[in-house]
């Protein structure tokens, strides 16, 4: 029991009071929630604990979970995980979005690093550091009014190709000279720095912290005769036509994951990731009110860290792909101009404190070179690669992998 909810209560009563948790209903499966009438019947009728029941999935951390989401939206945990003051005179400005599994940590090792250096850092520091759930729009807006560097923040700590690449937004600094990796690292996590890739920016202007890997997690119930799958290519098969959700609601992992299977299969590799969706999980579509059964997905696509709710011997099985388990970059940027004043932050940020929060707390591999990332070796990574980046205009080719996914399903 705790202060928000019993795993008694209904996932309507749930949803009605904190509409910040539906997202995750749907993300392990309970689709129909996403309509209101539906929700209205069926979530009325399911109890917290039967809907894990059913799912398989562990009580204690769904729930753990589902509290983090609702302390986010509501900033209640302690005034100060934001700290903006709006004070134009800031010698140093921090901005950023943070994965929900790792926020709240983070945050606390900040604030009391900050207490622990306020009588050496003498400087006035304001920082917005907001839950990944509440989107990156704000950051882009701000990008998108800013024409010289005076007028974005210092320090920016987020994933998201698009925000970093587009040249409407970061990337129009980027092509000036603006950031500097100032990290210090000669070599990365061995994860992340060996014979089949290497993360580490070669113009050193951009730095990565860590990564969201996206991994399978298939229901073995679904399977119906199916092998299970093991690599991207099964994904994209005609076996796994319309059994397939993707998080298409994560927007930073999953134009991740349309740039990867572009760049590896081309026009016809996205074509067939839009046909492996299961149609009912898309957010414009509404579940067929003449279906007698709800189909349910065989594959879903999420952040490894989710596979942490599944129980052990239970039908839902995580699979970590073959091929590489796509990685959405968690970007430090930060500004060459300021160095002298920011320097300490960003050694607090590129610490292995905080590589081991979020290896350890949010499975989001780090690549701090001292860190164990728990990930056996032999677990692979697919990464877009700076060649890859350099080459193409992100924005604009996020932009036509959606068009064709889009047409495609």
């Amino acid at each position: 029991m705790n202060r928000y909810f019993d795993i008694k209560d209904s996932l309507y009563d749930i949803v009605k009071k904190y509409p910040e948790t539906l997202s995750l209903f749907i993300s392990i499966g309970f689709e129909d929630m996403k309509n209101e009438d539906k929700r209205k019947t069926l979530g009325k009728a399911i109890s917290l604990e039967t809907a894990l029941s059913m799912k398989k999935i562990n009580v204690v951390t769904f729930t753990d979970r589902l509290i983090e989401i609702i302390e986010d939206k509501k900033n209640i945990i302690d005034e100060t995980l934001i700290q903006k003051s709006e004070n134009k005179e800031a010698d140093v400005r921090i901005d950023g979005v943070l994965p929900c599994p790792v926020r709240i940590p983070l945050i606390d090792s900040f604030n009391k690093w900050m207490d622990n250096e306020k009588d050496n850092l003498d400087i006035i520091v304001d920082y917005e550091l907001k839950a990944a759930s509440s989107g990156i729009d704000w950051l882009k807006e701000s990008l998108e009014e800013a024409d010289s560097e005076e007028g974005i923040s210092d320090i920016f700590i987020s994933a998201g190709f698009d925000l970093f690449f587009d040249k409407n937004l970061m990337g129009k600094f980027k092509s000036k000279d603006v950031f500097k990796d100032m990290t210090g690292f000669s070599r990365l996590n061995t994860d992340f720095d060996n014979e089949y890739m290497n993360i580490k920016d070669p113009d050193n202007q951009y730095s990565i912290i860590g990564v969201v890997p996206a991994v399978f997690l298939v229901n073995t119930e679904e399977l119906n005769g199916r092998e299970l799958p093991k690599s991207w290519e099964d994904i994209l098969s005609e076996e796994f036509e319309n059994r397939v959700s993707l998080p298409i609601g994560d927007f930073d992992l999953f134009n991740a994951i349309l740039l990867n299977i572009h760049k590896r299969y081309g026009e016809d590799g996205v074509k067939r990731l839009g046909k492996s969706l299961l149609k009912s999980m898309h957010p414009s579509e509404m579940v067929k009110s003449h279906m007698k059964k709800m189909e349910r997905p065989v594959v879903t696509i999420m952040p490894y860290f989710f596979t942490k709710m599944t129980k052990e011997g239970g039908p839902m099985v995580a699979v970590w792909p073959s091929d590489g388990a796509i990685i959405s970059p968690i970007f430090l940027l930060t500004k060459k101009s300021k160095e002298k004043e920011i320097k300490p932050f960003v050694d607090f940020f590129a610490s292995k404190q905080v590589g081991e929060i979020l290896a350890h707390n949010g499975r989001f591999p780090s690549t701090h070179p001292e860190v164990d990332n728990l990930v056996p070796k032999d677990q692979k990574y697919m990464w877009l690669g700076w060649d890859y980046i350099s080459e193409n205009d992100i924005g604009e080719k996020i932009k036509i992998c959606e068009k064709i996914f889009n047409e495609s399903i």
